[in-house]
């Protein structure tokens, strides 16, 4: 199988080129690099069935020229950054949603017809039902990131009903692990090194989280590519557990060996669109034949011995 993968340079897109080739895959990343990182790909590049394109999703005769010859692609090149949103609106709009739209037609025009697009559990908004299912309806959208993410499903769907495509939707918790660059246990072990003594904390630490550790949130999506054969399947991936930002602070503090003072600021929401309570119903991926194998402690702590393995990452930021 030749897959392509956006953001294949990224966190997750570059285990999932390495789990690819492991599996005897032809992999093609396309990374325009704003975020990904060329170390994450040392390994991939010594594979003969390995190819790295640089561009940007925006280009679309360069991504088309790209994905000639793919059977399927993984979707993953995003702006993940949620808390920055309203400060540039249009970026969320340029980088999830019209480049979804530009993927969708460079399949077309390649004749790909198989897709994993990486969405996300912010497109419930705060939920009404805790766990929240796939089937749970839609609130008023509180992110432009989760609205985005919701346009660029909305646009898959619609292709899978007009020009005949497989869709596999996969509305992630955050995910945690190696290759992680950005996020709670980046910002929090960053502030750490600089200063061991305090810790700034977005939030009133309450609010309630789950996360996901990138290995099991890989085999969730190639499992459920195997087993799921409908025009359009949607998935949430999580862990069957949540944990308080406090919780969280604990367990990275705890394995660093500080004692921190803690300041918060924010209120019960860290950000605008922040939601205090994410708990995803995974039910439906289980009963596909799917478990988690880590739990979010040992996610976090794993998360946290690879960014102390890898203090060059923590610096290119």
């Amino acid at each position: 199988m030749h897959y392509f993968v956006t953001g294949g340079a990224g966190f997750i897109g570059s285990n999932l080129v390495d789990r690819l080739l492991s599996q005897g895959h032809h992999v093609t990343a396309f990374d325009n690099f704003s975020t990904g990182q060329e170390p994450f790909l040392l390994e991939a590049g010594r594979a003969a069935n390995f190819s790295l394109v640089r561009g940007d999703l925006l280009d679309v005769p360069v991504l088309t020229r790209a994905m000639d010859g793919a059977e399927f692609v993984f979707h993953l090149a995003a702006n993940a950054d949620v808390r920055h949103g309203t400060l540039r609106p249009r970026f969320d709009l340029e980088q999830n949603t019209i480049a979804t739209y530009n993927v969708l037609e460079a399949m077309r025009s390649c004749g790909v017809q198989r897709i994993a697009f990486a969405s996300t559990g912010s497109v419930y908004g705060e939920a009404q039902v805790i766990p929240t299912p796939e089937d749970a309806p839609f609130p008023v959208q509180t992110s432009l990131y989760g609205a985005s993410k919701l346009a660029g499903e909305g646009l898959i769907q619609a292709y899978c009903e007009g020009f005949g495509f497989q869709a596999h939707i996969f509305r992630f918790v955050s995910i945690l692990g190696e290759r992680y660059s950005h996020g709670h246990v980046f910002d929090f072990y960053s502030q750490l090194l600089r200063d061991p003594r305090e810790l700034h904390i977005l939030g009133d630490g309450h609010q309630r989280k789950s996360y996901l550790y990138v290995g099991d949130c890989l085999a969730a999506m190639l499992w459920a590519i195997e087993h799921a054969h409908g025009r359009v399947n949607i998935f949430n991936l999580g862990t069957p557990e949540y944990c308080q930002v406090n919780e969280s602070v604990d367990w990275i503090c705890g394995h660093l060996g500080l004692e921190p003072h803690r300041i918060y600021s924010g209120g019960e929401r860290g950000w605008i669109g922040d939601n205090p309570f994410i708990f995803l119903d995974i039910s439906k991926i289980r009963r596909l034949g799917w478990e988690p194998a880590l739990t979010i402690r040992a996610g976090i702590v794993r998360t946290l011995e690879y960014l102390q393995d890898n203090r060059w990452l923590l610096e290119r930021r």
